[in-house]
């Protein structure tokens, strides 16, 4: 496993000298009251996109985030589970663990709210997380697993599993890529840890969740992230990369396969109120329904005129058939 050690080594970089340009999150920095994200939190996020929802944090969960970055992403956690040890942040490069702890000084100073004690540092390897079976109701990781190679992202997928409880979250921001990418990029270890190299098509990402066992799936973001070009990598063509934000699911799986929310909608315009396959979905007259892809397939295959599927937008916040 050489391409994780040269992960480590360069992370362990990052700790001990931030480095602003690593990865660059097109995510707003988060601006809710009384919460400030201290300069060096922001100058140490290194991840794709956001990981914290409102609509997951409910309750006060219990939240385990994987790879601890500068501590921002823990921050914003704790804005919602105000707890001692509510929050567990694993990684395992001790230099990061050590500049999330003392920039948590920092976010006690310009936040009264927050407490140290609201988060609880593990050192750990995402291939054996240090927390029991179904203890967790939120898991999460910024730009991690696509670093991974396939067999151990199938163990990371699996011990992120093993540790939520049923219908308990999965959500993700990673680097996604639909070309192909030459087996040098794919070998170039530090590309990996750059988040870069291991980047994998969205239905391939979606089937390693999958075949994990998550029944429900939600892409909820695709943004564009980084262009590799011939010019600097060893590439004869330009290669495309964005990020996506997706949550997976602990439901359990149905008889007939996963829940994959892509962003599709149904709208039936017919003459009567509603329609209603018997299938255990309603569409109101003109009103849009957020649907899963698989109901989609379904919907297509009445071959009425009078109803109308919209493409995948692959930005999907919630609600809709299943």
């Amino acid at each position: 496993m050489s391409y994780l050690k040269t992960a480590h080594d360069l992370y362990k970089e990052v700790a001990l000298k931030p480095d602003i340009g690593l990865c660059c999150t097109t995510n707003a920095v988060w601006e809710l009251p009384g919460l400030k994200i201290p300069k060096i939190m922001q100058e140490m996020n290194y991840g794709c996109g956001s990981t914290v929802h409102a609509r997951d944090l409910v309750n006060n969960p219990k939240v385990l985030y994987v790879g601890v970055g500068g501590g921002m992403e823990l921050l914003q956690f704790s804005y919602f589970s105000r707890q001692k040890n509510a929050i567990i942040g694993v990684d395992v490069v001790d230099e990061m663990l050590e500049a999330s702890q003392r920039n948590f000084v920092q976010a006690e100073i310009e936040n009264p709210w927050f407490n140290r004690d609201f988060v609880l540092l593990k050192k750990g390897d995402a291939l054996s997380l240090p927390v029991d079976d179904n203890s967790i109701d939120v898991a999460a990781q910024n730009c991690l697993f696509n670093i991974f190679k396939s067999e151990d992202l199938k163990k990371a997928i699996s011990e992120m599993y093993r540790v939520l409880k049923p219908h308990g979250r999965l959500v993700m921001s990673d680097p996604t890529c639909e070309q192909e990418m030459n087996e040098t990029l794919r070998d170039d270890a530090r590309l990996r840890a750059l988040c870069l190299s291991g980047s994998l098509p969205i239905n391939t990402y979606v089937k390693m969740l999958t075949d994990a066992g998550f029944g429900t799936i939600e892409i909820r973001s695709r943004k564009p992230y980084r262009i590799l070009d011939p010019g600097h990598y060893h590439t004869d063509e330009i290669i495309f990369v964005e990020s996506i934000e997706v949550a997976a699911i602990k439901d359990p799986m149905p008889e007939d396969g996963p829940c994959v929310f892509t962003g599709k909608t149904a709208i039936y315009f017919g003459n009567d109120d509603y329609f209603n396959d018997q299938k255990g979905h309603v569409l109101y007259q003109n009103q849009p329904l957020a649907i899963c892809d698989k109901t989609a397939e379904a919907l297509a295959k009445l071959s009425r005129k009078d109803i109308f599927i919209s493409e995948s937008t692959f930005h999907y916040d919630g609600g809709g058939c299943c």
